[in-house]
């Protein structure tokens, strides 16, 4: 892992590097991705069957593709009775803080005769995208679905690839089932992202589509934006530690290569004001390495995204911190609550020593959907506002339009829009 002096140029060297990891860069795929999508919205179920057993090699059928209840209860059969305790309190700890996200309708009148508001109304149907295959992420399942049953959304689709048996793993349909979703279908890659986007003869169309995918379900649900909502486009996943010479290094190492081992594009940054740090640090992972199971993956997300940056001092570590506008940030300095107070991009930041990103991706409760390729600077993390949408209200008595008719007409006129000052203009006719 590289040690680098902050310099100048260095930060747009290392923020050019983090680019190419954006699902922006993979044009190359775009071609397949979108004749998926046109093939599943052209011939509906009989396409989206053909990409199952294509790409995950599972037998499915309009009759077999949604999970049972059957399937659910041999699933409970599976699950460990202390993961499903664990699973029940990470739920409890995630709804609680989502929660404190609702909005509500609000409406405020005047003397005048006014009255204007804001109705807030939760999407009628929401689809969820859960990866699947070998790997199991039930904390996926959770972070995704509750804030959708805390906005209120009343039909929740949860989509997620199968075995080639056909099954889908316990773990995660467990946590569907324990979450709220609705019903829960066989199906994963971009053909899963084009049957919630545009319908089939098995799979309703939904008005949004979240969650995390590959590189086809990343650029499928991009290319799907307009027919339906998206949440963001979810790039590799990445870690910034912004420490002092107080940090201990050895949680330092083993906090950077926590997100290394996610994949070989994930991205891992030590930003500091101490040289000696660095070196302690750079250390303590090439010992962590050496055991790790995932040690491959880690190594390689290391050698092509792996940075200990060193500053100067710390407002230069802070702005190194938001120029790269990280997915988890984590302050690990001595008053890490005024260096916060500071900090203007990071998708979720993690004060204290003993705050170590994994709590965010399982169990404290705020979303682990967070932004990721420097899309902090305007996107946030998921949450219950990602569910729900607003109207205006906007009432006037005839009064209280009497009071302003002239205004309005004018301002339309100038935009010569004479239709507009029409419609004002005729509820005074006899007045003239």
């Amino acid at each position: 892992m590289r040690i680098l002096t902050v310099e100048n140029n260095t930060i747009d060297t290392i923020l050019s590097d983090l680019l190419k990891r954006s699902p922006n860069q993979y044009g190359n795929y775009e071609e397949a991705v979108n004749k998926i999508l046109a093939d599943v919205k052209e011939n509906g179920d009989e396409a989206l069957f053909a990409y199952t057993k294509k790409f995950d090699g599972a037998e499915l059928a309009k009759d077999t593709v949604e999970v049972t209840q059957e399937e659910i209860d041999r699933a409970y059969e599976q699950v460990d009775a202390g993961l499903l305790s664990i699973i029940r309190k990470s739920m409890e700890n995630i709804r609680i803080y989502h929660e404190k996200q609702r909005q509500y309708s609000w409406f405020d009148t005047t003397e005048t005769g006014t009255m204007l508001g804001q109705k807030v109304t939760p999407l009628s149907s929401v689809g969820v995208y859960v990866p699947g295959g070998k790997a199991a992420y039930p904390s996926s399942v959770l972070m995704n679905i509750i804030p959708a049953k805390v906005a209120g959304v009343k039909n929740i689709c949860m989509v997620t690839p199968p075995g080639k048996d056909g099954s889908v793993t316990s773990t995660t349909l467990v946590a569907a089932k324990e979450a709220g979703a609705d019903h829960i279908y066989k199906i994963g890659g971009a053909q899963a992202v084009a049957a919630l986007a545009y319908g089939t003869e098995s799979i309703p169309k939904v008005d949004k589509i979240v969650g995390p995918g590959n590189i086809y379900v990343a650029l499928a649900k991009k290319a799907v934006y307009g027919h339906v909502s998206i949440d963001s486009i979810a790039g590799p996943s990445e870690v910034l530690v912004l420490a002092d010479e107080t940090a201990n290094p050895r949680f330092v190492a083993a906090d950077l290569l926590s997100q290394a081992e996610h994949d070989e594009l994930a991205s891992s940054i030590l930003v500091t004001t101490s040289m000696e740090l660095a070196k302690a640090v750079k250390k303590e992972i090439e010992g962590f390495v050496k055991v790790l199971s995932r040690k491959d993956i880690i190594q390689k997300s290391l050698d092509n995204f792996g940075y200990l940056l060193v500053a100067e001092n710390m407002e230069d570590a802070i702005a190194i911190t938001n120029a790269i506008a990280s997915e988890h940030l984590e302050i690990v300095t001595k008053n890490p609550f005024e260096v916060m107070m500071k900090i203007e991009h990071a998708g979720a930041i993690f004060l204290g020593e003993y705050s170590s990103e994994p709590l965010g991706d399982y169990f404290a409760g705020p979303n682990h959907v967070l932004p990721t390729n420097g899309t902090a600077k305007f996107f946030s993390p998921l949450g219950v506002d990602d569910f729900i949408k607003k109207s205006s209200l906007i009432y006037y008595s005839k009064e209280a339009l009497m009071e302003v008719h002239k205004d309005v007409e004018k301002f339309a006129e100038a935009e010569h829009l004479t239709a507009h000052a029409n419609s004002i203009a005729v509820r005074f006719e006899e007045l003239e």
